[in-house]
């Protein structure tokens, strides 16, 4: 099988999952190394940014998968405005974003920092598949550890959690913008 076949298929497999595919699943499914697999899937997503092509391939730690380019989002909005929206709500974002920052989080961590209960914003997240339970703390009452999903870095445009903004300087330009 030559390598312009192996990209077909790669994207294909892309295509028809929907979900995350991660490079395992797509070594065994062509019975091929993950290295060298690894290094086409850089080739295809350069060669889908080289060529401007209306999809992409999006890497999200050892996942891929295929979507559109943030470029073409006034159109595909277009396609999708008589569905509902579903945005999170400021508590829901205060919420993830602690969980992001601060993971493995306990609840009642996540409710210190915001000063109020997050019980239906954790509902809400986990509902959505942002979050998820990564196990539980050995302590009293066995606290429920909190972190986030792929679906999470899908969602943000995140390779991995290191690709979050740092934040000092989001402090920096909060400061700035309360000067001003």
């Amino acid at each position: 099988m030559d390598k312009r076949e192996i990209k077909a298929i790669i994207e294909s497999l892309l295509f028809t999952w929907g979900d995350p595919l991660s490079i395992d699943d797509i070594g065994q499914i062509l019975e091929l190394d993950t290295r060298y697999l690894e290094d086409i899937l850089k080739e295809m997503i350069d060669e889908f940014d080289y060529n401007r092509r209306g999809l992409r391939i999006v890497k999200m730690e050892d996942t891929f998968q295929i979507g559109t380019r943030p470029e073409h989002y006034d159109w595909v909005k277009k396609l999708h405005q008589q569905k509902p929206p579903r945005n999170l709500s400021n508590a829901a974002l205060e919420t993830l974003s602690i969980i992001a920052y601060k993971q493995p989080v306990i609840k009642s961590d996540i409710e210190y920092i915001r000063g109020v209960k997050c019980d239906k914003a954790i509902e809400t997240l986990t509902e959505r598949n942002l979050i998820k339970e990564l196990g539980r703390l050995e302590r009293t009452g066995r606290p429920i550890l909190y972190g986030t999903t792929s679906e999470f870095l899908k969602l943000f445009s995140l390779e991995s959690l290191d690709d979050l903004p740092d934040l000092e300087n989001i402090e920096d330009k909060i400061h700035e913008d309360r000067e001003r």
